[in-house]
């Protein structure tokens, strides 16, 4: 399992829409136009095929970070929800 920051640029009010609340069903909004989402390769492979269907490459601009068990540990967070937790991982 993997972290996943999304980011997302959709110029587009009714493409927005679908890929916010596609990715509501993955993770967790931690701003507007950003996601947090714990995946398995797997279930990280399913959300991309179903964000292509959405996304339009001439207009619009999406971003996936993985962060690794060595990365969460130098997130610094000011404000805002608590960072999103994969499973059985410990925050220090």
């Amino acid at each position: 399992m993997f972290l996943y920051v999304i980011a997302y640029d959709i110029p587009d009010d009714r493409r927005r829409k679908k890929m916010a609340d596609l990715l509501e069903g993955y993770g967790q909004r931690v701003q507007y136009s950003v996601f947090e989402c714990t995946l398995s390769k797997s279930k990280f492979n399913e959300l991309q095929k179903r964000l292509r269907k959405i996304y339009q490459s001439e207009e619009d601009s999406l971003r996936f970070y993985p962060l690794s068990g060595h990365t969460l540990t130098q997130v610094d967070i000011w404000g805002g929800p608590p960072l999103t937790k994969p499973p059985g991982s410990v925050i220090v």
